[in-house]
């Protein structure tokens, strides 16, 4: 079974979902890649995952980085996959570029590292606001580049206090 919740954030409305006791989803409302299909979700505010996910936006928010994350059960490809796996690697408040992931998975494009990024399926916690251009340039973000730019203005004032 699925279950659905909606949460408030200081950037707007979040949509959660979660299976066998894993996040599966988190879109910011009218993101890209909505999903389509939540008419068979059951809406469940208290499932556990969803406290705990809570507590970890909040920590996020508040700049308390101890709060720990959430399980994770992203679904999409293989290939799609290691790039989310990867992009959890790169640190709060750094940056990282889509030729970089691409070398460091043996991957000769970047526009496909850039495709599996724009279809991460839990926004935040799979940090992929923080995957730039190669030139430092913001080239998107499926919840909107205002949101990618205050997100990282957010964990570059954190990190600096």
């Amino acid at each position: 079974m699925k279950y659905i919740c909606k949460m408030e954030t200081d950037l707007g409305n979040l949509t959660a979902c979660a299976e066998d006791g894993a996040l599966i989803g988190l879109w910011f409302a009218g993101q890209k890649y909505y999903p389509a299909e939540t008419d068979d979700w059951l809406f469940h505010s208290n499932y556990p995952i969803f406290e705990k996910l809570r507590n970890w936006l909040s920590g996020y928010f508040s700049g308390n980085l101890k709060v720990s994350r959430p399980r994770l059960n992203p679904r999409g490809s293989t290939f799609q996959k290691n790039v989310w796996n990867r992009i959890l690697r790169i640190p709060f408040g750094e940056l990282s570029t889509y030729g970089n992931i691409a070398r460091t998975l043996g991957v000769h494009s970047p526009r496909a590292i850039g495709n599996a990024v724009g279809h991460n399926p839990i926004s935040l916690l799979i940090p992929c606001h923080r995957v730039v251009g190669a030139d430092g340039n913001l080239r998107g973000y499926a919840g909107g580049i205002e949101k990618k730019v205050q997100l990282l203005q957010l964990e570059k004032y954190w990190k600096n206090t």
